[in-house]
């Protein structure tokens, strides 16, 4: 059964840490699993929670709880990419309450959510908890900072039945408090203490000339070119005002952070992971817990004040060991902070860069998902019939409940909506258009 779900997922082997982890949560009642962004925890404890699993049992069998609302629709990805034939439902705040309660009233195997969203669905017993016997808590630190531990408190106390117990973190700085009923975990920790957070991460460091750093981070994105860029700051307004300042100069890129609601969130990541955005301007909420494949580079705009916080951001990239990069841009006033005992590697930019290039890609959008009984097969067979669209020019594909969205080529986007307007895709009229 694993090792389906593993070929399902496209993953050839598990690694050191999900190897552990599956032996450990099959055979222990409390696990503590500790390892650093990136390294695949969420595969590490889904393959074994799915083991525990049974086709007989109706109603919810495993809760997941997450601090915020990209790492439960992350986490749902993932299970869905393994094909297990178990049911999943995720929810959410800022998704159709009437659509989730619907959804639980065939109640899933696996429930994903967050924790305000939860006991709220545990107050209008949306869902039987008595067939709960596995909760695994995500990021637990980061719902302990966010201050989630009176709703986790009481989600925990009406499930009763629990037979095992997993709390998962990036950061081996975990206290356990006594509501998780965690008394005597295994702990299996992965964690690294310096500033190198994967195998196949380099740090490098630019020293700007100025004290406004922009013209520095635009000859730096010049010289990587038409690759996937992360580039944090710290706070809402330096992540908006950094995004300006890089349009102000030709250099198109997106930002990210809490101030933006939620739809334009997703949007912006499904257009990140898709190639139709190549910069993306962000602050620390993209640091952890979402689903941003095939970062080559990290920038850090403006340096983070903590080492977990500095390991966090790099997660992003050297992802499930691969290789990545990480740049720190200093003024001449800055120094390194202290928690870097190594010196990063400096490098020059050129003199005279050039422009990095537009994505080929743009992103369309379809005003129907899964729950309208679409697929991706369904969209590529519509656009290829309809549209007369070759394969090279059809991009990634995401589809959701109620929204799919397409990367296409910008040179075909024109012709490809007239051939396709008024035409009908299973039976069906769907609104068609580009992705805003």
């Amino acid at each position: 059964m694993l090792l389906t779900a593993l070929s399902n997922a496209g993953i050839p082997a598990v690694n050191d840490m999900q190897e552990a982890a599956i032996q450990t949560i099959q055979n222990e009642p409390e696990v503590i699993l500790l390892a650093p962004t990136g390294s695949g925890k969420t595969l590490a404890y889904l393959l074994p929670v799915l083991s525990q699993l049974s086709a007989e049992k109706p109603g919810v069998q495993c809760l997941v709880l997450s601090p915020t609302r990209e790492l439960a629709i992350q986490i749902e990805r993932v299970w869905q990419s393994m094909s297990t034939g178990f049911k999943v439902n995720t929810c959410y705040g800022g998704h159709p309450m009437q659509t989730e309660v619907q959804n639980l009233s065939q109640p899933p195997a696996l429930l994903i959510g967050t924790p305000g969203r939860i006991l709220e669905h545990i107050t209008r017993q949306s869902f039987a908890l008595d067939g709960v016997k596995i909760l695994v808590l995500d990021e637990f630190d980061k719902s302990l900072s966010m201050g989630f531990q009176e709703q986790m408190t009481a989600i925990i106390k009406e499930l009763g039945g629990l037979e095992k117990r997993i709390l998962v973190s990036a950061t081996n700085k975990l206290s356990i408090p006594e509501f998780t009923g965690v008394t005597r975990p295994k702990t299996l920790n992965y964690t690294q203490t310096d500033e190198k957070s994967t195998d196949g991460l380099i740090v490098k460091m630019v020293i700007s000339t100025d004290k406004d750093k922009i013209e520095t981070l635009a000859r730096l994105l010049c010289s990587i070119g038409e690759e996937s860029v992360l580039i944090f700051c710290n706070q809402r307004d330096s992540t908006e005002q950094t995004k300006a300042q890089l349009d102000e100069l030709g250099i198109k890129s997106a930002s990210f952070h809490g101030g933006l609601e939620q739809p334009d969130r997703e949007t912006t990541l499904i257009k990140f992971r898709n190639g139709s955005i190549l910069f993306l301007v962000a602050s620390d909420l993209a640091a952890r817990g979402l689903d941003i494949p095939d970062v080559k580079h990290v920038i850090h705009y403006e340096l983070p004040l903590k080492l977990n916080e500095f390991i966090h951001r790099n997660g992003r990239t050297a992802r499930m060991y691969s290789e990545g990069a990480a740049y720190l841009i200093l003024n001449p006033d800055e120094q390194l902070p202290a928690y870097l005992t190594n010196k990063p590697q400096l490098i020059q930019l050129p003199e005279q860069p050039v422009a990095p290039p537009s994505s080929p890609w743009m992103t369309l959008y379809i005003s129907g998902g899964r729950k309208d009984k679409l697929s991706k097969i369904d969209i590529v067979g519509f656009l290829s019939k309809k549209g007369n669209l070759k394969q090279d020019d059809l991009g990634k594909i995401e589809v959701l409940d109620f929204m799919s969205f397409i990367a296409i080529k910008k040179d075909v986007v024109g012709r490809l909506l007239d051939r396709i307007h008024g035409e009908k895709m299973k039976g069906k009229k769907y609104k068609i258009g580009i992705a805003k």
